[in-house]
Order: C-alpha cells, then structure tokens, then sequence
C-alpha cells in the first residue's frame, strides 16, 4: 500500500529517493500484473520515476506522490509491452502463469480497477476518477472483473488480494538504477524541457509572422518545414492531403422531443441533457458497449428524458442515441455493433428476454427486451434501426415488472423508434424513412461473440434470492463433455465431429452455492443424419436409464420435434446415498446438423425452475443456428 512521506523531507533531493525506494516495487508489482511484461513494467516505472523527479516540487506537495507516478507508468507500460502477456517469458511458475491468464481475460478497464482496489488504498470514488469512469462503473466493473478472475484463476473472491501479491516476491530480484542518476535523468529532462520551450516560442513568432506573410493566407503545411520530416527545405511533394470528412449532419432538431415520448409513453415527461456524448465514460444506457459505435463516425448525438406514468406504475426513463458514419457500409457496420450490445449484454444480472424484426421502419430495425433482475427490477425496451448513413438506438425502461414470462406492450416502443427515424429522415444523409405501417415479428437473438453457436450470460434466468451475476467460463474444445450425465455418457468427439465446443456458467461469488452448482453447455456438428441418430441415441438412454442404473428417476418435461428441429428436455433424480439425492436438468438439442447438450445442476434449495430451463434451452436451439454444419 502506499505511504506518504514527511513533509519536513519530502521536497529535498533525500526526500525523492526515500520515496523512489519505497514506492518502486509497488509501482512495478501494479505494472506487471497491468500487462504481464517485466521489462515493459520495469522500464515504465523508471521512466515515471525520472519524470516525477522533473516535475518533484509539485509532485512532493500531493498528499500521495505514488498516485501521480502511478498513471505516468501504467500508461507507459501498456503502451510499450508488446509481448502477447507473458508468451515471451518461459520461465514462470504455474502460479504466475495461472495469474496472468486470469488477469488476460479481462478488459484493460477491468483489470486497472481490480488492481487499484487490491493493490492500492484508493477510495472507490477516486478509483473511478483515476481510470476515467464513473462511479457506478467503476462498482460494475469491480463486481464482474472479481468473479471472472476468480473462476478463470480457481480461487474464492476472498483470495484475490492474497494471490495478486504473491506476484511480488519473483521480482524482488529486479536491478533498479541508483537514486542519483534517476535524479540526473529528471534534471536533464526539465534543462531539454526549457531549451525545446524556448525554441517553441520563437518558431511561433517565426510562423505567425509567415501567416502573415504567406500571400495564399494558407497555413504551411508541416512537411514544408523540411527538416522536421527529413526532407530538405523547398522540396516538391505530390502527396495530396485526404479529403476532409463530411459534415456532421446531425442536429437537435431532428432527435426524439417530449411531446413525441409523452405521445408513445402517457405521463408527465421532461426533457434531460442533449450532447454529443464526450464527457464521462460515454455509457449512458444499460448495456451500452461503448461511448460511439461507430468511432470513425461524423456526428453523434445523446438526450434523455425522465418521466411519470399516469398509471402510477414507477418512475420511467427514456432517451435516444443517433451516430452519423461517413457512408452506409460503415452505417450497416455501426448498426451489428448496436445490436451486438443489447444481445450480449456485459452488465450484471441482465437477461435478454426476447428479439424482434421491425418492419417499415427504416432500412432495417430491431426490437430487444431485457430485464435487469437487480432490485428494483427493470424492464428495458431497446430499438435500434438505420436509416442511410444514420443509426439511432432508443431506449424506455419501465419498472414493476417481475415475472419472468410476461412481455411488456411493445406497440408504445415502435411507434417511438418509429418517430425517431421519422426525425432522422429530414437530414441529407437519410435513407428509407418510416412507413404508414409498421410490423413487429419475433425473431432469433442476434449472434454475438467469438462463438455465436454458445450461450452467453445474457440469456440465463435469475437464480431467486441470489443477488449475484452468472459468469460464464471461456469457450474450450470438447474433449470432455461437461454436460453429460452418468444415463447418457455422450461425448462430443471422433472425426465425425466439427467445431465441438463446451463452456460452464457459475456464480462465484455466491457463497450459499455449493461448487457443482452451475450450467453447462457443449455443441458441435455432424453431418444431418448422423446428427439425428446422436440425438436419438441420447433419448433412448434416457429412457432406458431408470431400469439400467438404480437408484436413478427420470421425468421427461418437454419433447419438441420438427423436421431439421429436435427438443428434449429431462429432470433428473440420481439417489447417491440412503439419506441423499441429487436432481438436475438436462436437455438435448438438434438444430439441422448442429447438436447440443445442457445440463443444469441446482443446489438443494436454489434452483432457476424447470420452465425458465426449458426456456433457456429454447434460447440455446436458437443460438445452434449459428453453428455451420457439415453435409
């Protein structure tokens, strides 16, 4: 943790070193684990090192130095590590190794704020602060980077700390320059500052008075100066500027106003914040994957609104979104990224509950449902359409709506998506506005992932009383069936199969849950016929089961079959002892060539239900649409 030093010493030259002594090994243990490069790590924190020695009488008045530095060498050391993690380094212990990998899968953002929260003594609020994040970020970012890493690494979310420092003593052995030439370099650094200062000043007064001069009233070119680009002065060059982009067409006017959402919503509205969406950390929706969809978009617009129902059913928010890109191809790639968003949803305890196709609206559109199962339960209603080189994304989130089979009125949702591509339809870059009439038709969740075929957190129900999110393991090959069950002992392997793939969902952080608590997924491809008969194969052991292995009840709870489609669904009691047993779900799916099995293991007293199951497995049929499939 971090110390500050005493005010008596700390500006003196003595001051500096105390703190460089003392504050190197943490910075470094922060940087390493940041990036899983020693050398990147080591040279970025003596590079912050030197520049804190530059900058020393304002750094020594902080009431931390270290959270000055600290910045200065992770930004350094992301930028410089250029090993895929520790790939170049071969001798790490197993411990390491399983650290660094853990800490690889997670988003650099998430990573930073597990750091600062186990390997400093920064306050949540400055924590945010330090990453450039919000606050109810940072805590989103903190609760999901903590269960990752402690399934990825295998351990309790209590054991963090403990295994972050355990980085540390491999690099006590590190050689780190003297104090003196540290404090050498930072003195070379702020003379070099005050020559290239004064230079600066007096190419300003020499290129102003060439504007002035310049009979074209052009500003020169920085390849004109010749000796900046190695070129000598005076020499032609052919290469032409790009063209500038296109003007940003978008405008206030044309976004979604409150009469407009009183009109689709009944309440009493008012109207929050239109922006470009600059500040903060851009996320404004639930789900939202990033500040702009498209980040080499021309224009882009946010505004909210806060309202009242009539009905007086909770408080209600809605808002809209609108990029601009330069043409429609990147437009039709903003919108997938839009869409892949809501139907993979990162934010905790969100389930997607249904898709939609929109008809007459635009060039294409989209309607997804989602719940957000935190207290207070929410309901949030997403479209998204494109209309030429414009995406817009509209959201309405209502409250009190708990049970998880029941599907807000989405008529209100469409006629405001529909009003919003109205807007856009009045600016010079729009396309296909909307129709006289529109048409809602339910469609298959969007593919989302490296693996489209697999499940994703977003489409798993609540498990009741447990205020936790489900965290889903990478995707691995199939070599070992995870989800079969001692009645089938399927495997998806031999040379028949293709693209077989299995993962498991957890709540780590769960401690009420005992360790076989959780679901898992495994799906792979057989040519048509072969992948009828594997299906087939797994429905005559199950039902052969209660006669084959005693002590074992089997309850078939739904069969579904058609054409290139089967369903099967089970619940399962296993007696493993005179006082215990053991009941879980378990499905086989077939979609055309594509095959999967899931298997859901509660505990004795937590379990998602037997109709959320079949549900979700219904959801898994759909996503094996995915999986491309042989023959």
């Amino acid at each position: 943790m971090t110390r500050t030093l005493p005010r008596s010493s700390s500006r003196s030259p003595e001051g500096f070193e105390a703190f460089y002594k003392d504050a190197r090994g943490r910075l470094l243990l922060q940087s390493y684990a940041l990036t899983g490069d020693l050398v990147a790590a080591q040279r970025a924190v003596r590079d912050a090192m030197v520049v804190a020695w530059h900058h020393w009488r304002k750094v020594s008045r902080l009431d931390d130095a270290e959270d000055y530095v600290r910045p200065l060498a992770w930004t350094r050391a992301q930028r410089r590590s250029s090993a895929r993690w520790w790939a170049r380094q071969k001798d790490l212990d197993d411990a390491t190794r399983a650290t660094l990998d853990a800490l690889g899968k997670l988003t650099a953002t998430q990573r930073k704020v597990l750091l600062l929260t186990h390997l400093t003594a920064l306050p949540i609020d400055r924590m945010a602060r330090e990453v450039g994040i919000t606050r109810a970020h940072a805590e989103r970012d903190l609760q999901t980077a903590s269960a990752q890493f402690a399934v990825h690494r295998e351990v309790p979310s209590t054991a963090i700390r403990g295994v972050l420092e355990a980085l540390g003593p491999a690099l006590e052995d590190v050689r780190w320059p003297r104090p003196s030439i540290i404090v050498r370099a930072g003195s070379a650094r702020r003379r070099a500052h005050t020559v290239v200062g004064v230079a600066a000043g007096v190419a300003a007064v020499l290129v102003t008075g060439s504007l002035v001069t310049d009979a074209s009233g052009a500003r020169p070119a920085l390849a004109s100066k010749g000796i900046l680009d190695g070129s000598t002065p005076g020499t032609n060059r052919h290469d032409e500027p790009p063209p500038p982009p296109p003007p940003d067409p978008l405008t206030p006017e044309a976004l979604l106003g409150v009469q407009q959402v009183a009109a689709a919503f009944p309440g009493t509205w008012t109207e929050g914040a239109t922006s470009t969406n600059t500040t903060g950390d851009g996320l404004v929706f639930t789900c939202q994957g990033g500040r702009y969809a498209d980040m080499r978009g021309i224009g882009a617009l946010v505004r909210t609104f806060a309202g009242t129902a009539k009905k007086g059913s909770g408080p209600l928010t809605a808002g809209q979104s609108a990029e601009a890109s330069v043409d429609e191809p990147a437009a039709e790639r903003t919108y997938q990224t839009m869409l892949g968003w809501y139907a993979g949803c990162t934010s905790p305890r969100v389930q997607l509950l249904s898709t939609f196709r929109v008809g007459g609206v635009g060039d294409e559109a989209t309607l997804m449902v989602l719940r957000r199962w935190t207290a207070p339960v929410t309901t949030q209603v997403v479209g998204v359409a494109r209309t030429g080189g414009l995406t817009t994304t509209v959201v309405n989130t209502l409250t009190g709506m708990t049970d998880p089979g029941k599907q807000p009125d989405l008529a209100p949702s469409v006629s405001l998506l529909a009003s919003a591509v109205s807007g856009l339809c009045t600016l010079p870059d729009a396309g296909t506005c909307t129709a006289p009439k529109t048409a809602l038709k339910s469609t298959a969740p969007v593919p989302v992932g490296k693996h489209p075929s697999l499940l994703v957190e977003a489409d798993l129900p609540p498990v009741p009383t447990v205020d936790l999110p489900w965290v889903g393991t990478a995707p691995t090959k199939a070599r070992q069936n995870v989800a079969a069950t001692r009645c089938d002992s399927t495997e998806f392997t031999g040379p028949a199969f293709a693209k077989a793939l299995t993962r498991t969902f957890v709540i780590p952080a769960a401690k009420q849950l005992p360790p076989e608590f959780g679901l898992s997924e495994t799906v792979g491809a057989l040519p048509r016929k072969q992948a009828h008969a594997f299906v087939t194969d797994i429905r005559d052991k199950l039902t052969k089961c209660p006669d084959d292995a005693f002590g074992t009840e089997v309850e078939k709870l739904a069969e579904e079959e058609s054409g290139r489609r089967e369903l099967y669904v089970w619940r399962l009691t296993v007696e493993v002892s005179e006082t215990r047993s053991v009941r879980f779900l378990m499905a086989a799916i077939r979609e055309g060539g594509a095959v999967a099995q899931v298997t859901f293991v509660p505990s004795a007293d937590l379990s998602i239900g037997a109709d959320p199951f079949v549900t979700l497995v219904r959801r898994a049929q759909e996503r094996l649409r995915q999986l491309s499939t042989p023959g």
